[in-house]
């Protein structure tokens, strides 16, 4: 069982081993970089590549651990008691499956996503030690214990908001995705838009990457940011001629598609006016 990338994914060498290796030790694979990278996609694709179905638990800053676990509708199940329902002399039938549940019980080996791990609480991470490395949990409110059929792939993602703690690092393989290289880029929008014209894309590029090598820049453009761009100057049909920026702002054609916020946009008016005032 081997990860070679897809042809939707463009997989350098170092992320193929990091996956392979993860896979090989049976250790959940953590992965970081900045949003846009491909992190959510890489679980995606990883599950497309092995043939194996796929189990999304997207963590929110609202999540416990134990929602990936199981919940017990005590709510409901009181409400039925007041009306009479048959339902409630069986507890399991309050038992809500969680994330892990069910990839424990899939009946074939599951990649399981845990997505923005670092959106939760800080604990979060540790409540689920024993449960990523014994592969089991017990359920207390009927007294059985969940094992898993087949160790399932986990892929863990994070956009490095907060540290993690290290007993919880201590059972990932760690990877950290870094913005790739002009060459990768290339091979990345060629998956996404084959065809686009060299001279068009090279321009394209050069600027992106003078924009994102900005100094005092709050937020880098990403990987996701310049193919929403190239899509736009594709949608506009924009000449290499067209994508000239304005003197009086240095701001890029279509740049809301790069910079989200307004500190960024008034850094490239303010150096616009730095330049002109040099003359």
């Amino acid at each position: 069982m081997k990860f070679t990338g897809t042809d939707n994914y463009v997989a350098t060498e170092d992320l193929t081993v990091a996956v392979n290796a993860s896979v090989t030790l049976e250790r959940p694979l953590l992965v970081k970089g900045e949003p846009g990278t491909g992190k959510t996609e890489l679980a995606r694709q990883v599950a497309a590549s092995l043939g194996l179905p796929m189990v999304e638990w997207h963590v929110k800053s609202t999540t416990r651990a134990a929602q990936g676990l199981y919940e017990y509708d005590a709510v409901s199940r009181l409400r039925d008691s007041q009306l009479g329902d048959e339902r409630v002399h069986d507890v399991a039938n309050y038992i809500r499956k969680g994330k892990l549940w069910q990839a424990f019980e899939a009946d074939t080996k599951v990649v399981l996503l845990i997505d923005e791990i670092d959106k939760a609480d800080i604990e979060f991470p540790n409540d689920l030690l024993q449960e990523l490395d014994r592969m089991e949990f017990h359920v207390y409110e009927t007294g059985e214990t969940i094992r898993a059929k087949h160790r399932p792939v986990i892929i863990i993602t994070s956009n490095n908001e907060k540290e993690l703690p290290d007993a919880f690092l201590r059972r990932c393989f760690f990877h950290y995705i870094r913005f790739p290289e002009a060459e990768t880029l290339r091979q990345i929008v060629d998956v996404h838009f084959p065809g686009i014209k060299e001279n068009l894309l090279g321009t394209a590029l050069t600027q992106f990457y003078e924009i994102r090598e900005t100094p005092g820049l709050k937020k880098k453009p990403s990987t996701s940011e310049v193919l929403d761009w190239l899509k736009l100057i594709l949608a506009e049909d924009l000449s290499p001629e067209d994508l000239r920026r304005d003197p009086h702002s240095l701001l890029p054609k279509l740049h809301g598609a790069l910079l989200k916020n307004e500190q960024d946009v008034q850094l490239f008016e303010r150096l616009a006016f730095i330049a002109r005032s040099r003359g």
